[in-house]
């Protein structure tokens, strides 16, 4: 599954923004669990573990737009459509001022 999230800003802005959002992606996907590194520093990868299943996904920085690419296991493909949907209501929250900011 691929998710792309359109942004106006900056790489730098939007790599600052995800790192000070990122430990709330788990609160948009119910019962799940998500961790989070940066192999580069456009790219972010995810575990996500919910429903007895891990899967994994990662996160690439691009000028115009953030897109979410997610490797569900065929047991949770049913969910697909509500992690997309997740992912698009709650993408431009990740890519806001982190709280306190």
């Amino acid at each position: 599954m691929r998710v792309a999230i359109p942004h106006d800003l900056d790489k730098a802005t939007v790599r600052q923004r995800l790192r000070g959002n990122s430990h709330t992606l788990g609160d948009h996907i119910p019962g799940a669990q998500v961790a989070t590194s940066w192999p580069s520093e456009d790219r972010m990868t995810m575990t996500v573990s919910a429903m007895g299943q891990s899967f994994a996904g990662d996160v690439e920085i691009e000028e115009r737009q953030v897109v979410f690419t997610l490797a569900l296991p065929p047991a949770l493909g049913f969910i697909e459509p509500i992690v997309e949907g997740a992912i698009r209501q709650q993408g431009q929250k990740l890519l806001a001022p982190p709280t306190g900011s």
